[in-house]
């Protein structure tokens, strides 16, 4: 089993620094998979350095300790050309996975979203499915929209849906 957590919960307003504090405990108590919500903030107001610069330090982080890091973009609160720019940010910066939300948001995962960020990132990164993905057809919608990992908090049923023991 490999054990993930989230980084920078639930807007990704904190301050980098704060964000590798968190990210080196985590790593320390046994994480193998990060999941920073993006700078929000910065992303809407055009800073596109301090995004970046952000996705790469935690990228960075994670690769020395032979761990992922995925970048949550939380689709449900932005435009269509700032989630394009999110994730060609965080591909150029090393992350090695998009997701589209914490589950926080009004909204998770739609397959337009998905096949968007899939789009962006073609198969250079992985794209994460989370938010609202509670039956097999909506986890056969978002593997058809593209997405390589898909998140939810109805798997157990799911994969009783799917017919596994």
């Amino acid at each position: 089993m490999t054990v993930a957590t989230v980084v920078g919960f639930p807007l990704g307003s904190n301050l980098t620094a704060t964000k590798l504090a968190e990210s080196e405990a985590a790593l320390r108590n046994g994480a193998r998979e990060l999941e920073m919500v993006l700078n929000l903030g910065a992303l809407k107001s055009g800073d596109r350095t301090l995004v970046q610069s952000e996705i790469r330090c935690l990228a960075q982080l994670s690769h020395d300790n032979q761990a992922l890091l995925k970048v949550i973009v939380e689709n449900a609160l932005l435009s269509q050309e700032e989630k394009i720019l999110a994730c060609a940010l965080a591909m150029d910066a090393g992350a090695d996975f998009v997701k589209t939300s914490t589950g926080f948001a009004a909204s998770g995962a739609t397959a337009a979203d998905v096949a968007l960020m899939r789009g962006v990132v073609g198969h250079k990164i992985g794209v994460k499915a989370a938010g609202g993905i509670r039956t097999a057809a909506d986890l056969i919608t978002m593997a058809d929209a593209g997405a390589s990992r898909i998140g939810s908090s109805a798997s157990i049923e799911i994969v009783r849906e799917l017919g596994a023991p």
